[in-house]
């Protein structure tokens, strides 16, 4: 079966959101369309449906969400958070390893307090993305 993957970015309200569309043989995933294509956000899939979107990123070593690398310098925050996370044991999107220096690959992340990448907050409900700490091997799953 076929999997046909497109990534666009969105303007809503001056908030530049990600989203991706894909479509199975028996399936389209919508919410809406845009020449031919119908867009889905990520929180709107299916756990299925979540796992296939996340082969495909890590197929083509995409390690982003919402247009944000998942590498690099991340300050934890309390409100108004670039990505929303919460710590799993098992079935993670993504492995994560906190680093001290050169967080230059996919999954490591260093903990600043000022000039971040990008900011997270952790929730224990309603996450954009399952994080695991792990000491080696970050990454995609």
């Amino acid at each position: 079966m076929k999997k046909i993957f497109t990534i666009s970015l969105l303007a809503v309200s001056a908030i530049t959101a990600m989203s991706f569309s894909f479509h199975k043989a028996k399936r389209t995933y919508s919410m809406a369309e845009y020449d031919g294509v119908y867009k889905t956000s990520i929180q709107d899939l299916t756990a299925e449906e979540k796992k296939d979107a996340f082969e495909y990123f890590s197929a083509t070593a995409d390690c982003s969400f919402k247009g944000i690398q998942l590498k690099g310098k991340v300050k934890f925050v309390t409100s108004f958070p670039d990505i929303k996370i919460q710590y799993v044991t098992s079935f993670p999107d993504i492995k994560v390893k906190h680093v001290t220096s050169f967080p230059d690959d996919c999954g490591e992340w260093q903990i600043v307090e000022s000039f971040p990448d990008f900011e997270v907050q952790v929730v224990t409900s309603f996450p954009d993305l399952k994080v695991q700490l792990v000491e080696s091997f970050p990454g995609m799953n």
